[in-house]
């Protein structure tokens, strides 16, 4: 079964089964049912305990998982949506926020209680938390099909943000975990820890993530659009 048959499956299984919430789920990292509990399970992650720094996506299911790390102090960095600024990530400073944490963890709030910051500024981060369509348990994952959780792996690997070493992380619902293989390019990224509301798992995959930016696959139309893409091409 190819990518978008994926996708419309899981997308239409979640509202099928009455597990979807606002804002839906087609077209979009879906939001469901349980994601705060998903959230809270990360408090027995020892990777997630140990991070001080985390870069996460933007989208809602992992809103409850923002809201937390910057409670718990950590510093969290969201891309900008389309990664259309030369500053192409918000950074959240919890000494900054006035007690506004839950606020500040959407991207209402994130622009309002952030700040715009160019990947030259940012700290090394400690854990990726990415959002995802479909998972497998051996750590292969499946996004919306935009590209933008590639990109922006691969623009703070080419800041040297990132490493191979540096874990991913996804929290999904159950039924999004699945059995289909889905095949892995060079840019995709796969996910070394999953967490549902029920269960922490550990993927041990053997894919390896993404170097950095591949030229070779942009298209100049990405190029054109995404700012810092652009400045990154434009000095090699």
């Amino acid at each position: 079964m190819d990518k978008a048959a994926i996708r419309e499956r899981i997308w239409g299984l979640m509202e099928e089964e009455g597990v979807a919430r606002f804002p839906g789920t087609w077209g979009r990292i879906p939001n469901y049912v349980g994601a705060q509990r998903a959230a809270d399970r990360l408090l027995t992650v020892e990777v997630w305990r140990q991070a001080k720094v985390i870069k996460a996506n933007p989208d809602s299911p992992q809103r409850p998982v923002r809201s937390l790390a910057l409670r718990q102090g950590k510093r969290v960095y969201m891309a900008v949506p389309r990664l259309r600024k030369l500053k192409c990530f918000i950074e959240l400073d919890p000494l900054r926020l006035d007690g506004k944490a839950e606020q500040a963890s959407t991207i209402k709030g994130a622009f309002k209680w952030g700040r715009p910051i160019h990947p030259e500024e940012m700290e090394r981060v400690d854990l990726v938390v990415a959002g995802s369509v479909a998972v497998t348990r051996d750590g292969a994952r499946l996004g919306k099909g935009g590209g933008y959780s590639d990109l922006e792996f691969g623009i703070a690997r080419q800041f040297g943000l990132i490493g191979e070493g540096t874990s991913v992380l996804t929290t999904v619902h159950p039924l999004q975990l699945v059995s289909d293989d889905i095949e892995m390019k060079v840019h995709d990224i796969p996910v070394d820890y999953i967490v549902t509301p029920q269960e922490v798992i550990l993927t041990n995959h053997e894919y390896s993530k993404p170097e950095g930016l591949y030229w070779e696959l942009l298209e100049e139309e990405t190029l054109r659009r995404i700012p810092i893409v652009r400045r990154l091409r434009e000095d090699l």
